[in-house]
């Protein structure tokens, strides 16, 4: 789930424990656990409110000041369907370790089948090793940048760094990303340079 990076503190402290989005649908699932900028959070209820219900505990859970600075937040009183979603904060996102997982033999080769398939699957052609370089190159450069560099659509490319990141390749900065050392490792290995040189 997103959020603006001043709740991310509270968040990791437990102290922001539910948030209200303006949603058609639902877009999360109570019971499940969802990546949030600050780990892993566990929905526990997910409900469509009236804006009427909404108190201030409420808005100082969801880390605005009170109850109408929420309102605000949320556009107003007549922006659409409100829905209070109640979380857990669950830990550090299992990517995070991940990264840092230096991959012996046997999982480097299954990474590099998991990047060829990627390739493979690309409407555009292979594009795994040209992101990893691009990152490696300029770390802390903003998306839209790096996505010109290699003559790629933003959000495609912003896409395909994600799906890097499940793997444990790259990292989110503030702005623009880094390769992990797990990462450096894969990309050595796709250059075909071996181990620890």
């Amino acid at each position: 789930m997103l959020f603006t990076k001043d709740a991310w503190p509270g968040l990791a402290d437990g102290s922001i424990t539910v948030t209200f989005r303006r949603w058609s649908r639902a877009q999360v699932v109570a019971g499940r656990s969802y990546r949030s900028p600050a780990g892993m959070l566990h929905v526990r209820a997910v409900d469509v409110v009236e804006l009427r219900t909404i108190t201030d505990d409420d808005a100082r859970r969801a880390g605005a000041a009170d109850r109408a600075q929420l309102i605000e937040r949320l556009g107003g009183p007549d922006a659409g369907p409100v829905h209070r979603i109640e979380f857990t904060f669950a830990g550090p996102d299992p990517r995070d370790e991940l990264r840092h997982d230096l991959p012996d033999d046997a999982a480097l080769a299954e990474l590099q089948r998991r990047l060829d398939r990627l390739d493979a699957a690309a409407a555009g052609g292979p594009w795994t090793l040209a992101v990893l370089e691009a990152i490696e190159r300029c770390p802390g450069v903003v998306s839209t940048t790096l996505a010109a560099e290699l003559g790629r659509e933003r959000l495609a490319f912003k896409n395909d760094v994600r799906k890097l990141k499940a793997l444990g390749l790259t990292e989110s900065l503030g702005v623009g990303y880094r390769l992990s050392p797990r990462g450096a490792a894969v990309l050595a290995a796709r250059r075909g340079v071996p181990p620890g040189r």
